[in-house]
């Protein structure tokens, strides 16, 4: 039994040519160095406290939920 190869098809060729190219322009693009982004107001002051104090306050349902999760 003989079996014939068929002849690679251009297209094919094509797609995976720009598939590597593209690939290669993605890790070139990973790899070179990136312009400086503008340095964020570091020295900004911290916002205020609020009014009313604010944060993390242990309510009844909070507590609840605590006693629930133990083991």
């Amino acid at each position: 039994m003989k079996y014939e190869s068929t002849p690679a098809q251009p297209g094919r060729r094509r797609w995976f040519a720009a598939a590597g190219a593209v690939g290669a322009a993605a890790a070139a693009a990973t790899v070179l160095p990136r312009a400086p982004m503008p340095a964020a107001d570091a020295a900004a002051q911290p916002a205020p406290p609020p009014r009313r104090g604010g944060g993390y306050q242990l309510s009844a349902h909070v507590q609840r939920y605590y006693d629930t999760t133990r083991v």
